[in-house]
């Protein structure tokens, strides 16, 4: 059986003094496959994916690793206390008000430099010399003066450095009231097909904050910076995004499917001596990040949802009806709302009051078979 050590590191103080940390899981590979690196429940209602990590965990106790793997339940210690009456909010930090998921280093700044200087340095040197690089960046800005870091960047840098380390990153998150699916960089789209996840979103290079963006945008303008100057180098680092469906609920035997889901798509990208595990059959849709469009709500009143999601809709279908009682004598108090396009219903809103301008679904359009 393989051993399983934790490391609980620092990511901050809370306002008594007492220190903030993290869980890291580990379990060691015999060395001649990938590190991997698996976090959890950045944002504070999104749980699910930490009956994941625990799910992985039983699996990979037993199975004979080429991998190195680190998995980080509980990657926002902050994000999953932060309470509102029975419901967790945890997506924005209280403080500043940004996305906890948009506070990575962006260091695609050291490409072009890097890429300059090893333009003829053999490719095992290339990773190892712009992993430690990228790695140096973040403990730079971890041991400068405290006080130029926010609560949530301290957390952010301390998770990416350690993602920087792996060859494959997944981060697991979910939606408000949400389908599975698949956020997916263009170059790494053949190994979309390994997961069990029917709806993949396609997104292109470019940094926006988020801990795939992080991972993959480095290691993708290396690739073209290459490129430029004849030399072909591919992408080195595969970093997703996996939804697992809904916030605010924990459910083992989906985790287990979950689970199983992943180690597919590990067994494809040999992490184990010996793996038996293999994507389920199914048809995969794939949409550009492009065409995965909002439906705001057009008024204000109580929603009810009438597409499932993951469901295939049709230009005029119904997707949901508005009731607005304030309104009974005055006017219709029953409003149909329909959606002009095409669609899958992806995921939509928790609740069923709505302002006007709420982000009531999400939809894809102008999707494909994968």
């Amino acid at each position: 059986m393989n051993q399983i050590s934790q490391e609980n590191i620092l990511v901050g103080e809370i306002a008594n003094g007492l220190p903030l940390t993290i869980p890291v899981y580990r379990i060691k590979g015999d060395g001649t496959g990938p590190h991997v690196f698996i976090q959890a429940n950045m944002h504070g209602a999104e749980v699910q994916g930490n009956a994941v990590i625990y799910q992985l965990l039983k699996q990979l106790k037993h199975l004979d690793l080429r991998a190195d793997f680190t998995l980080v339940p509980y990657a926002n210690p902050i994000g999953c206390n932060q309470k509102s009456g029975e419901f967790t909010l945890g997506r924005f930090d209280p403080i500043t008000g940004t996305n906890w998921n948009r506070m990575y280093y962006d260091t695609t700044h050291l490409v072009d430099e890097f890429a300059a200087q090893h333009i003829h340095s053999s490719h095992d040197v290339v990773i190892k010399e712009f992993r430690q690089t990228i790695i140096n960046t973040l403990d730079d800005k971890l041991s400068g003066p405290a006080y130029q870091l926010t609560t949530g960047q301290r957390i952010a840098y301390n998770l990416q450095r350690l993602a920087h380390h792996a060859d494959i990153v997944l981060d697991l998150h979910t939606g408000p009231i949400s389908s599975k699916h698949l956020y997916c960089p263009t170059y790494a789209k053949n190994s979309a097909s390994y997961f069990n996840i029917e709806h993949v979103l396609l997104i292109d290079n470019g940094f926006a904050g988020a801990l795939d963006e992080a991972s993959f945008c480095p290691w993708w303008d290396l690739s073209h910076a290459f490129a430029k100057q004849g030399r072909e180098f591919d992408v080195a680092v595969e970093a997703f995004t996996v939804e697992l469906g809904s916030q605010e609920k924990i459910d083992l035997a989906a985790a287990k499917e979950d689970a199983l889901s992943i180690l597919s798509y590990l067994t494809y990208k040999e992490t184990f001596n010996n793996g038996q595990y293999r994507p389920v059959t199914m048809t995969r849709y794939a949409c550009h990040l492009d065409d995965y469009i909002a439906y705001y709500a057009p008024m204000g009143g109580m929603v009810e949802y009438l597409a499932p999601l993951g469901s295939h809709i049709k230009a005029g279908d119904p997707i949901a009806n508005i009731l607005r009682m304030e309104r009974y004598l005055s006017e219709t108090p029953l409003h149909t709302l329909t959606y002009d396009h095409d669609a899958i219903a992806i995921l939509h809103f928790a609740s069923a009051s709505v302002n006007q301008g709420t982000e009531l679904y999400k939809f894809f359009t102008n999707y494909t078979e994968l």
